[in-house]
């Protein structure tokens, strides 16, 4: 996922995928710690991803309170 793909969406499309994200780190985590993740790498790349999200949304959210 990339910076381009996140700013297309809307605020509550964002918010959706922040959720799905966050959960999908709990799960990876999950199985870490039960030695069942076949890529850890992948941890990494979610936590980015969801910095990401984190970052756009409040980018919208500012942009929003300016123009109100």
């Amino acid at each position: 996922m990339n910076a381009k793909e996140i700013r297309e969406k809307t605020l509550p499309e964002l918010k959706e995928q922040l959720a799905k994200l966050k959960e999908e780190l709990f799960n990876l985590r999950f199985q870490h710690a039960i030695n069942q993740l076949d890529n850890p790498m992948r941890i990494g790349a979610v936590k980015k991803d969801i910095a990401r999200v984190q970052t756009v949304i409040r980018e919208k959210e500012i942009r929003d309170a300016a123009n109100a």
